[in-house]
């Protein structure tokens, strides 16, 4: 039997622009924007939308960033100072009712025609602080552990604002994407966890061979 896990309350896509960060330019696409109706949802990208930078964002296991919308409502309560619509933390899809906690590595779901995978948590870099007008909050961003997640577009389709998001298979294996996250941010010494890491299929091959090595440094101790 098929559940529902929640829904898709924006679809928001940018294309790369050049801004100035610390009085030089730089190109990102994280600002992006909530757009209506039916989205084509391609392997690698929203119709509309595009990565700037191909060698830390994007590709196939990095396709569609989802934020929940739950994580706006924590940010909203304690930084009321800032601007916060849909799509502000750069993110395609913001969901309801899907959190980071409830997603493993490997999960697989349907959101309109789509079908999509979950990958890996999402690191903030510098163009986060840039998007929020604050190069602090990339490190608040990070210790905070509201993330969000990176889907893989197992089937292309179309999707739109008030999609359920349907659950199609839970990956048996039960790791969390919030455990990919601690054991990179805070936990870095969790020699159980690195080693199931490591030899998860499940994960992109950036992160085996992130925490092999992390393995290999305990292995010279």
């Amino acid at each position: 039997m098929l559940h529902t896990e929640g829904a898709l309350l924006s679809v928001n896509v940018g294309l790369p622009r050049e801004v100035l960060w610390r009085g030089r330019p730089v190109t990102t696409a994280i600002y992006k924007r909530p757009v209506a109706g039916p989205v084509r949802l391609r392997r690698l990208n929203l119709d509309g939308d595009r990565q700037a930078d191909l060698r830390v964002h994007g590709g196939p296991d990095k396709a569609v960033y989802a934020y929940p919308s739950e994580f706006y409502d924590v940010w909203r309560s304690e930084r009321p100072e800032l601007e916060l619509p849909f799509g502000q933390f750069g993110e395609n899809l913001t969901t309801t009712g899907l959190i980071d906690d409830d997603v493993n590595v490997g999960d697989r779901f349907r959101i309109g025609s789509a079908e999509l995978v979950v990958t890996q948590p999402r690191l903030p870099c510098f163009k986060l602080g840039l998007r929020m007008g604050r190069d602090e909050f990339v490190t608040e961003f990070l210790d905070r552990g509201l993330l969000g997640f990176y889907f893989a577009v197992r089937r292309e389709g179309f999707v739109q604002s008030g999609d359920p998001i349907v659950l199609l298979d839970r990956d048996p294996r039960g790791f969390k994407v919030t455990e990919v996250a601690r054991l990179f941010a805070r936990d870095r010494d969790d020699l159980d966890g690195i080693r199931l890491a490591a030899g998860l299929d499940v994960l992109p091959e950036g992160w085996r061979t992130y925490f092999r090595r992390r393995l290999e440094t305990f292995a010279h101790r």
